[in-house]
């Protein structure tokens, strides 16, 4: 095809808006629906529900969707692209073909490494619950151009739902990594559905249209290049500040590793293209590396979580005071394997209102042993209800435990993969791999095209650092990214020398204090990539932050006091 593909979103994760999929088919001309259905912690959800019925491990809601649009993609000729097979993509493959839609059915397989642990690094110790390396688009293309009209997948990587589509679509080779960087970087920037469309943006006032924002579309060109948008009438805003907030969000360094490319994100340029439109070109890739990424899911035991509510005064007194107490009515911390105790305060003096005097002791436990943090831990609290500090009552009642898992990260050589494409018809076909990796593979390119601009001098005032910054937030197994951008040269030109090292530790505050922390620049986007490392501990099922995903932790750094330049501030 020599025009651009139409590939429209149906979905960011597991439990998104059902009717996505009947509002992109309906709402506009699409070539293709795409859904993005898994995350590290969806796999560990889809085993569960997989030990309890071996048919299941893929994510029904797509099932669901496709029960009713599917009849209605075949007739129009719309193809459908989707993960949703999680850890049994043959299975789901023939729920589909169950409908009666008339849609022929294909699926990708090989992702699922639980009966081949041996060659992953680190070794693996234990049985986990889910192994599953992330695969590339190039299963999908076959199938697509095999006829396929549906094509679910296992762990692929969420950009893959759009590099497959495209490569098949322009007939791109194995080897055309800028145009395969460029698909990377569209997926990348759909995958979450509506956060590409001003849902989770920082800058609210630029939202006109506070509707429901109206799911994302990529139009992919022969050359890699791409413009975001969506559908006519829907909520929401397409914006260079949108775009760019996605394509920050859950990335490292700017060389971003994939299975059929490296992406250079320190050499996109981004353009407002019209209205709800928005350009991006100029997107370099390099070899992919010599290994693919592995998640790994084990059974971390249970956990319960029960909160205190302190008011008024002597709240450190309080929480102290409760503390001891608990944990001599449960007979001493060492009965658990693991206590967090974390003093929340919301707190002020001479509060307005009852609920503005209140902060929160959160105690959680968690052991091998379901016992020992069940109803014995929760119903110990309830012990303080007479006998401990003024004021005492709890969030909720007591509650039963809850298994938790543990995320690692870890990889595995490209050989040790055998990616399955499984066709309509039933054949198989092994799905070949790029014909050239690299070692170098993560390597930063000379990619940028951006000059830098003096830092702003002159006089400051204290304000909120989100004044003239705005983030995007989230977790990466058990490392946190702070995406941080500016709209201005000036702006990114100060930011960049204001937000060291040292400075955002003490920003964020004592929880990070003993962490690791990388700051990337991709001036490009004016824009500041911070990893946090450690700080989620095993990963988003294990974490006691409150915030264990740590969607917030950018909005926290953008709400910290700090010196502005006033030539900024307009």
């Amino acid at each position: 095809m020599t025009r651009a593909i139409r590939i429209g979103n149906i979905s960011g994760f597991y439990g998104d808006r059902m009717n996505a999929a009947r509002e992109m088919l309906d709402g506009g001309e699409v070539d293709l629906l795409c859904g993005d259905y898994l995350a590290e912690l969806t796999m560990l959800i889809l085993a569960k529900a997989q030990a309890k019925d071996p048919d299941g491990g893929y994510a029904k809601t797509f099932l669901a969707q496709m029960r009713d649009i599917l009849a209605d993609c075949v007739t129009r000729g719309v193809k459908v692209v989707s993960n949703a097979g999680g850890l049994n993509p043959a299975g789901l493959a023939a729920a589909l073909s169950e409908l009666g839609a008339g849609a022929r059915v294909a699926y990708v397989e090989g992702d699922d490494l639980r009966g081949a642990l041996e060659e992953i690094t680190p070794a693996v110790v234990g049985k986990p619950v889910s192994a599953n390396a992330y695969l590339g688009g190039w299963g999908i293309a076959e199938a697509l151009a095999a006829g396929a009209d549906v094509v679910v997948t296992g762990r692929v990587t969420d950009a893959s739902l759009v590099v497959g589509p495209a490569a098949w679509w322009h007939g791109w080779g194995r080897e055309d990594f800028d145009a395969l960087a460029g698909a990377v970087v569209a997926g990348h920037v759909i995958e979450c559905g509506p956060q590409a469309t001003g849902g989770n943006y920082s800058f609210l006032d630029e939202i006109t249209d506070r509707r429901y924002p109206g799911f994302p579309i990529a139009e992919v060109a022969a050359d890699g290049s791409s413009v975001i948008t969506k559908h006519p009438g829907t909520g929401g805003l397409v914006s260079v500040g949108t775009v760019t907030a996605q394509l920050l969000y859950e990335i490292a360094a700017p060389a971003y590793l994939g299975p059929d490319c490296t992406t250079h994100f320190d050499s996109l340029e981004l353009a407002q293209d019209g209205e709800h439109r928005v350009s991006i070109s100029g997107v370099r890739g390099s070899a992919p590396p010599p290994t693919l990424k592995v998640a790994l899911n084990e059974s971390g035991g249970y956990r319960n979580t029960m909160t205190l509510v302190l008011t008024g005064l002597d709240i450190e007194a309080k929480a102290a005071f409760a503390e001891t107490l608990l944990f001599e009515v449960l007979g001493g911390r060492d009965r658990f394997a693991e206590v967090d105790v974390r003093l929340l305060r919301f707190d002020r003096p001479d509060a307005p209102s009852n609920a503005e005097a209140t902060a929160h002791l959160r105690v959680t436990v968690k052991d091998p042993d379901p016992r020992v943090v069940g109803r014995a831990f929760s119903n110990a609290t309830m012990e303080l209800a007479l006998g401990g500090y003024a004021g005492f009552h709890t969030t909720t009642p007591p509650s039963a435990e809850s298994a938790f898992g543990i995320y690692h990260p870890a990889a595995v050589p490209r050989s040790a993969v055998t990616q399955t494409v499984v066709l309509p018809d039933g054949s198989r076909s092994v799905v070949a791999d790029p014909p050239r990796v690299s070692d170098a593979a993560g390597q930063t390119l000379d990619v940028s095209n951006s000059t830098s601009s003096p830092p702003p001098s002159g006089s400051t005032t204290r304000t909120a650092l989100g004044t003239v910054v705005g983030a995007r937030s989230g977790d990466k197994g058990g490392n946190a990214n702070i995406g941080l951008w500016t709209r201005t040269d000036a702006e990114y030109a100060w930011l960049r020398g204001f937000l060291t090292v040292e400075r955002t530790r003490e920003l964020l505050g004592p929880e990070v204090a003993e962490l690791d922390l990388d700051i990337y620049e991709l001036p490009n986007l004016r824009a500041l990539n911070v990893v946090v490392h450690g700080i989620l501990g095993d990963g988003v099922a294990s974490s006691v932050r409150p915030d264990p995903q740590a969607k917030g932790l950018g909005e926290y750094l953008r709400s910290r006091v700090v010196d502005v330049p006033e030539s900024l501030l307009g």
